[in-house]
């Protein structure tokens, strides 16, 4: 049977939708910022407030701190990209491509840090709750150890949507380019 369209070309496939442009995902990822700005935040103020012994003294519980602030700094920063995102109908603060790698490069980078920070203060404080050296210390820990827990895994979740957009980007392009 001959092909309708000249020269047997296939007829031409609707264009997908921009990466940025899905209410779904847009309305989906922002919850997830702020859940992931939560748990990094109290992990962090939970860290930072644990005394007798200091916090200063384990290499590790620095190590909680520093990344539950700098995940929640980098929270905060990408929750305010996506709700201005979601106010100018999927217009995004860098060109697109650009925004897309800059989110999936981020959400990996910083989750595999929160991970880290976790497992490594999860250690300290099953060492020291084995020696019997601390009181409330180890409960505090424990407690900031499970909070950076939950950062982790509200990240890495958003890292999965972040992925998504970017993999919907490749294969598919933004409507502003079709």
């Amino acid at each position: 049977m001959p092909s309708p369209l000249p020269n047997g070309d296939a007829a031409p496939r609707p264009p997908l939708p921009s990466a940025t442009s899905s209410p779904p995902l847009n309305l989906l990822i922002l919850p997830l910022r702020l859940i992931t700005f939560g748990f990094s935040l109290a992990a962090a103020v939970s860290t930072a407030t644990n005394h007798s012994p200091s916090w200063l003294r384990f290499h590790s519980f620095r190590f909680v701190f520093a990344a539950n602030a700098i995940v929640a700094a980098y929270s905060v920063f990408e929750a305010c990209a996506s709700a201005y995102e979601i106010a100018k109908g999927g217009a995004t603060l860098f060109p697109e491509p650009m925004q897309l790698l800059f989110d999936f490069a981020h959400d990996q980078t910083f989750a595999y840090m929160a991970v880290a920070a976790a497992a490594a203060g999860a250690a300290d404080a099953r060492r020291l709750s084995a020696a019997g050296e601390c009181s409330g210390f180890c409960v505090r820990a424990d407690v900031s150890v499970a909070l950076g827990f939950g950062a982790f895994f509200f990240l890495a979740l958003a890292s999965l949507v972040s992925g998504f957009r970017l993999a919907r980007y490749v294969t598919g392009g933004s409507r502003r380019h079709t």
